[in-house]
């Protein structure tokens, strides 16, 4: 709890007065005022957090955090709990979408082992922070323990500690990897938001009309069963979340405590940076939605929050996708702010009155 509490503490307001004269800056470039839109407003945002109206996003960081569900127990999936240690190995391998789309935006992709069902083979690119074996199935249970939530989110907050103290890091997003995950992350989000469970339960991985029912029908029942606190981040993740929904968490709030922008994945990188929201409200300043996932749930916790995602794509891989393709529209703002010339550097006339 020691470095949960320390981390809390370390997050605090960004620089507002310096997005007002990069605002200035931004109106005195060689084009219409505000003309740039979305990414002048991008620009602004990652001045006010890292402090200087001269950032550089050169290195990007992809944490992709994995861990296994017991609800997949209840049929919530159409793939089987095998497939999440499959797919690590795969992103090891450079083979996934993340690597594809990380490669293309110069972001180095970090897998971090949060509670995948066995043990991975240690190898470059793999970060052991096992907290369990899977959670707990939580139509019957809780999750996990508040113990073990509070270290998910410490061992998430060492992940992104490590990568800065041995690399350097300007920019992270976050991403998932683990089969049946969007269950969690609904009850997450029911239990926060007080919206209907149908409202915020989409099909994860395509699953039927039936199994969606049957899966609306779980959520419920691990409300009901568990009654997570909704004023209480640390309650709900032990109640109903996952161990990469809590590391996701920490990687936010150390981000915010580093002041360094991170940008949110879809819906379960989502339902972290609610439970980070609650801990911490200030978190939302550091934030930047990657992307409008398909699934439904994300937007009663985008609202909650007040964010508005930079790219619609109908995507909903998760992986940290999303979050890789947005990193490389937030780089392109920040250099539009940086790179491009004034109307007196460029001898440009200005518009009249």
């Amino acid at each position: 709890m020691e470095k949960l509490s320390k981390t809390l503490a370390q997050i605090q307001p960004v620089n507002s007065s310096l997005k007002e004269i990069a605002q200035r800056r931004l109106d005195n470039l060689t084009k219409p005022q505000a003309s740039l839109g979305r990414l002048e407003e991008l620009a602004k945002q990652v001045v006010s957090i890292v402090g200087t109206l001269t950032p550089c996003l050169e290195k990007k960081i992809i944490f992709t955090m994995a861990g296994d569900h017991g609800v997949c127990e209840e049929g919530v999936s159409l793939f089987p709990v095998d497939v999440t240690p499959q797919m690590v190995y795969n992103f090891l391998r450079g083979g996934a979408g993340i690597n594809v789309l990380a490669n293309h935006v110069g972001a180095r992709v970090i897998v971090v082992d949060m509670g995948v069902a066995v043990d991975l083979s240690p190898q470059p690119g793999l970060v052991i922070k096992k907290v369990g074996y899977g959670t707990k199935n939580i139509s019957k249970c809780p999750a996990m323990s508040r113990e073990e939530a509070i270290l998910c989110i410490e061992r998430g907050i060492e992940a992104f500690e490590e990568e800065l103290a041995a690399n350097g890091l300007d920019i992270c997003g976050c991403g998932d990897m683990g089969i049946g995950n969007t269950t969690p992350s609904s009850a997450i989000v029911a239990a926060i938001t007080g919206v209907a469970v149908e409202d915020v339960t989409g099909r994860g991985t395509g699953i039927s009309d039936a199994a969606w029912l049957h899966k609306v029908a779980v959520i419920k029942q691990a409300l009901a069963i568990n009654q997570p606190d909704p004023t209480d981040g640390i309650d709900v993740l032990a109640k109903v979340g996952g161990f990469e929904i809590g590391g996701l968490c920490g990687i936010i709030l150390a981000s915010a405590a580093a002041k360094k922008p991170v940008v949110i994945d879809g819906f379960i990188s989502t339902a972290a940076a609610l439970i980070a929201y609650i801990l911490n409200p200030i978190t939302v300043r550091y934030m930047i939605a990657g992307h409008t996932s398909v699934e439904k749930g994300q937007q009663a916790a985008l609202k909650m929050i007040g964010l508005c995602p930079v790219l619609d794509l109908q995507m909903r891989l998760g992986e940290g996708t999303g979050a890789a393709l947005a990193m490389g529209i937030v780089d392109a703002g920040v250099k539009i702010l940086t790179q491009m010339a004034t109307f007196g550097d460029a001898g440009v006339s200005e518009a009249n009155g």
